[in-house]
């Protein structure tokens, strides 16, 4: 069963209200509370996520991330909190000025997982099995 954990830093020039809704635009199902300085909590899945990839077109970027940042049955995103305050997936550099929207993804099953969500593609459309 797939674990989504959603970790967001609020900086004190940001208004944590902003913050959380471009949290909720990528993860409008996630269970968010605001603790000391950063909101944390969890998503029951990924399907709005996978949605949003393929509307983007961005599956590939997606795959290439999650595979890269695999370890074990676990892997790790970091998302532009910026970019997500107009409902866009855009993965952030290593040290954004502002933070990240930082996901942690765990599956018994990651590759099957990752296989779902950002599947391979061939000029652009999904390869069926």
């Amino acid at each position: 069963m797939v674990q989504v954990s959603i970790s967001c830093p609020v900086n004190p020039s940001e208004d944590p209200e902003k913050v959380l809704s471009a949290v909720m635009s990528i993860f409008p199902d996630a269970f968010m509370e605001l603790g000391e300085g950063a909101y944390g909590g969890t998503a029951p899945g990924l399907d709005h996520f996978s949605k949003q990839i393929r509307r983007q077109r961005i599956l590939d970027a997606t795959r290439a991330v999650m595979i890269s940042n695999m370890r074990g049955n676990r892997t790790r995103l970091m998302l532009n909190k910026q970019v997500a305050t107009v409902g866009k997936i855009s993965f952030a550099d290593r040290n954004p000025v502002l933070g990240a929207i930082e996901v942690t993804i765990e599956d018994e099953d990651l590759q099957a997982l990752i296989d779902r969500v950002a599947p391979i593609t061939v000029d652009g459309e999904e390869v069926v099995a």
